[in-house]
């Protein structure tokens, strides 16, 4: 098996394990291509990528270009002579970029591609309820997420996880399928299977601040789905008492016997915070209203006892 040169391009905690196993495998990582430090926190104190802070440790030679099609940056790149580039979880690349080295430029994304293309693939298949989910790696082409598959390989998808456990799950199957894509090109033996049309496909756009606001008014299960689908961040939201509360934790109980209107809220001030949908109902089990911290609701109702209750807020007699 040929020892390739590789250029490795990422920037968030998810390519990291990534970046760590082709620098402990028997390849080269001759360079890291991360974003700029940015700005952040109170005092606006530049603060590096995590990738970044990986190679930095690791003494790896780091480039963080503002434009990617920087003529210095174009030669930089090329002076690195890789065999392979491989991005995971980085900016889209110009055709300059991922058509220079002569192995191609591959990609690793965390969905069973052709579905999920986008930017925020593993919270879109659980807020749609999938069973499963997993890892595609694919050689980049000019539209986005549909070039050949090299390899795949699926995850389930547990009933009671929400995203932030599901992430770190397929970091980690992210780094074993990498590892095996990038070694099968070094021996020049690797499958390219074409992404077949399909009729439906489903999209992972990015997620924004307004995309995170509960429909009471859906399904109890999409409801449910949707919170865990968002937890811990960015946080499923919806307007309390005149303020932004996140929901980070619940239940869901279906039922079309209950008298509310979706939205409604009730509560019996001591251990049951319940929001009502169309066919059912959520009892919200860990949460944070706009201002303080995220806490379990049995420290959340005390501030909301039956004479002090919200106005439009149902008492519940369990």
């Amino acid at each position: 098996m040929k020892q390739l040169k590789i250029v490795f391009m990422g920037t968030p905690e998810f390519s990291v394990p990534m970046l760590e196993v082709l620098v402990k495998s028997t390849h080269e990582v001759v360079g890291v291509i991360t974003a700029p430090d940015k700005p952040a926190g109170r005092g606006m104190q530049l603060v590096e990528s995590d990738v970044k802070k990986y190679a930095v440790a690791h003494n790896l030679h780091i480039l963080q270009p503002e434009k990617l099609k920087n003529p210095e940056f174009i030669a930089q790149l090329k002076a690195l002579n890789a065999d392979l580039f491989v991005v995971v979880a980085f900016r889209m690349l110009p055709e300059i970029v991922w058509s220079m080295p002569p192995l191609g430029t591959i990609n690793l994304h965390a969905s069973l591609l052709p579905q999920y293309r986008g930017a925020a693939p593993i919270n879109w298949a659980m807020i749609n309820g999938e069973k499963e989910t997993g890892v595609t790696t694919f050689f980049i082409q000019q539209e986005i997420d549909t070039g050949k598959i090299i390899y795949q390989e699926k995850i389930a998808i547990r009933d009671d996880e929400n995203v932030g456990e599901l992430y770190h799950e397929l970091m980690n199957l992210g780094a074993k399928v990498l590892a095996k894509t990038v070694d099968a090109i070094a021996a020049g033996n690797y499958p390219q299977i074409p992404q077949d049309h399909i009729t439906e496909i489903k999209h992972a756009p990015k997620i924004f601040k307004e995309t995170c606001k509960i429909d009471w008014n859906r399904d109890v299960e999409y409801i449910y789905n949707f919170i865990r689908g968002l937890s811990p961040y960015p946080g499923a939201f919806t307007i309390f008492d005149g303020k932004v509360l996140k929901i980070f934790k619940a239940s869901r109980h279906k039922t079309n016997d209950h008298p509310y209107a979706a939205g409604t809220v009730a509560t019996d001030s001591r251990d049951t915070f319940r929001f009502y949908a169309s066919n059912g109902f959520i009892d919200v089990e860990e949460c944070q209203i706009e201002g303080k911290k995220r806490i379990g609701i049995k420290e959340f109702l005390p501030r909301f006892a039956s004479a002090k209750l919200p106005e439009g807020v149902i008492q519940l007699n369990l």
